[in-house]
């Protein structure tokens, strides 16, 4: 009895500790009041005037081009990588997943400023283009990585029935192949997406002047004195990702109950 207690107190405090800030980020997002110090009365002006922000707008803009391009490219790129590994031959499957998994583990700035210093090299002006470009590159192994178990669930006689049946490839791929594992197709999208948004770092090396996205937008902003407009964006930018997870967790919670029926049909 006292080993559940001090487990649920555990739990209590880990969970205390990871969420109050967000919890006070989003009640002072909607206090009257610019003082942090007390909560003087409930208002929507701080989302009215974000709104009205043409620099925060401005960044909106890019935060969302970036992001929808961004998980766009890496998820047709990501999803035709996935394949290509899936029917290679194990050793070479091998080399190519752990190579994939290498800007997954490795740190944001080293992949930021390797970038940073490729674009230099190749004398590319550093701006939108080169944002997009390396959202791409931070995304696509996310991407693949969400694709490949789908394909790992696959019959592998389903590609073949299908080709023996008249269909050609790439027949066989958009209407066996692509509907089968758009489950984790369309994870690897909404991951890419909420990676894009979220990112920071990689977005500050590789962009040039008069780009700029609501991560930088608001790292600027905070460095002159915490504004309520912040905390309201901040809010907006928590429930974005938020939502976006929870689909995630959905479609993925339903692929699992999905390949449980099936184990037990079997």
């Amino acid at each position: 009895m006292v080993n559940k207690v001090l487990k649920r107190v555990y739990t209590a405090l880990i969970y205390f500790f990871l969420y109050a800030p967000i919890i006070i980020l989003i009640v002072f997002s909607f206090n009257e009041s610019k003082s942090r110090g007390s909560f003087t009365g409930f208002t929507f002006k701080w989302y009215s005037m974000l709104f009205k922000d043409r620099q925060i707008m401005r960044a909106m803009y890019y935060t969302l081009l970036v992001a929808v391009i961004a998980s766009a490219v890496s998820t047709f790129l990501g999803t035709l990588a996935a394949i290509g590994i899936h029917n290679m031959h194990r050793r070479q499957k091998k080399i190519l997943l752990n190579i994939t998994y290498l800007p997954v583990l490795n740190p944001d700035i080293v992949t930021a400023i390797s970038l940073m210093v490729l674009f230099i090299a190749l004398n590319l002006k550093l701006g939108l283009f080169t944002m997009i470009i390396s959202h791409i590159t931070f995304c696509l192994p996310y991407v693949v990585l969400s694709v490949l178990p789908k394909l790992k669930q696959l019959n592998p006689n389903i590609y073949e029935a299908a080709l023996d049946l008249g269909a050609t490839p790439s027949y066989a791929l958009r209407k066996v192949i692509i509907p089968e594992i758009m489950p984790g197709i369309i994870s690897g999208a909404l991951l890419a997406f909420t990676l894009s948004v979220d990112d920071f770092v990689i977005s500050f090396f590789t962009t040039g002047s008069g780009v700029s996205n609501l991560s930088i937008t608001i790292y600027s902003m905070a460095r002159r004195g915490i504004k309520p407009e912040i905390n309201a964006l901040s809010t907006l930018l928590f429930l974005t990702v938020l939502i976006l997870l929870l689909l995630i967790n959905k479609i993925t919670n339903k692929e699992e109950r999905e390949m449980s029926l099936i184990e037990k049909n079997k």
